[in-house]
């Protein structure tokens, strides 16, 4: 163990607990950093708790444990909350972490540090619609309003199951809401979550979800975790109330806006701590599995924003984690 770790057990700080959930918001407020901190307050999820540290947020599908995001805690404490989770789940695998948790289960368990897709951050004290690879989002904003397109936002439900449940029977997903990766439509938890809704002629045809990320207790950013369209406006919806709720989060001084994951936008270099294996498979899935996920059209959509990326990352026992991946699939409801 390191210096940190025992230095905490001396003063009996390590000893694991379970938070209020009033607590667990605590944290989250505290140390929520990660674009999916506020999904691991999601319906189904279960927790490791370490008072004065942080928690880890999981899911369980098959006898198997798959962790969400990085742990909500300080980054000096990462290392303190893994190690001991590790211990109680050593089988787990972690989905879309940062390089700092892969570094570590590397080096500490010999864990793979697989790439998964990317994250995109944009910082909104410089964001404007000028440039040419932002054309395509002046473009729906055009259509937008030549179509009577309009945005406010509002709280309260609009149409909203009714858009959600068209919009799903449009998707090659069709049976149900994907899960754990991106946390459902409704949740008992909704503090400073803010919708933005697209009316035409009165009604709603089209809304994002956008979930809080957090420092200190202050928000630095929020996330489109849910976006949903009428089927007859499925092109240029999206663009029109990101651009809409940017200006609004610019005014408001938040300095940064996450697209979130960008699955299986990949890296062509393998890092050595990556499965080759699994990356080529992963590389194949993206060229050739968009009748699974529409993984190519997402990561054009986002690249329009022309945000900054980084990659985000599974870890894994095994080279190829194949029942591990089918279970997370059946778990997220993918298949």
């Amino acid at each position: 163990m390191t210096n940190q770790i025992l230095a905490l057990e001396q003063y009996g700080s390590l000893a694991e607990g379970s938070f209020t959930f009033s607590e667990r918001v605590d944290y989250l407020k505290k140390f929520g950093t990660h674009s999916q901190s506020f999904s691991t307050l999601q319906p189904g999820m279960d927790y490791f708790d370490l008072p004065g540290v942080g928690y880890i947020g999981f899911m369980r599908k098959w006898g198997m444990t798959f962790v969400l995001s990085d742990p909500v805690t300080a980054p000096e404490h990462f290392e303190v909350i893994l190690e001991r989770f590790h211990s109680r789940y050593p089988n787990a695998s972690y989905i879309q972490v940062s390089k700092p948790v892969v570094d570590y289960l590397h080096r500490r368990f010999d864990l793979y540090g697989t790439q998964f897709g990317s994250e995109s951050r944009i910082n909104l004290e410089t964001w404007s619609l000028s440039g040419k690879k932002k054309q395509i989002i002046r473009t729906a904003l055009n259509q937008a309003e030549k179509s009577g397109i309009t945005v406010k936002e509002r709280f309260s439900d609009d149409h909203t199951r009714e858009i959600s449940d068209a919009w799903i029977r449009t998707r090659k997903c069709k049976s149900k809401e994907i899960r754990f990766l991106i946390r459902p439509m409704e949740m008992s938890y909704r503090e400073n979550e803010r919708h933005f809704y697209a009316y035409q002629d009165g009604k709603a045809v089209g809304f994002i979800y956008f979930d809080p990320i957090y420092r200190n207790n202050r928000i630095v950013s929020y996330v489109p975790n849910i976006s949903r369209a009428n089927a007859q406006f499925r092109q240029g919806i999206f663009y029109t109330l990101m651009a809409h709720a940017m200006e609004v989060f610019q005014k408001e001084g938040v300095p940064h806006l996450d697209l979130g994951l960008i699955p299986l936008s990949l890296d062509r270099e393998t890092e050595h701590q990556e499965s080759r294996l699994l990356k080529r498979i992963l590389h194949g899935l993206y060229d050739r599995g968009n009748f699974l996920y529409n993984f190519k059209g997402l990561e054009f959509t986002k690249s329009r924003f022309r945000g900054s990326s980084f990659k985000t990352y599974c870890c894994h026992q095994r080279s190829l984690p194949a029942l591990e991946f089918l279970a997370m699939f059946k778990l997220t409801r993918l298949l």
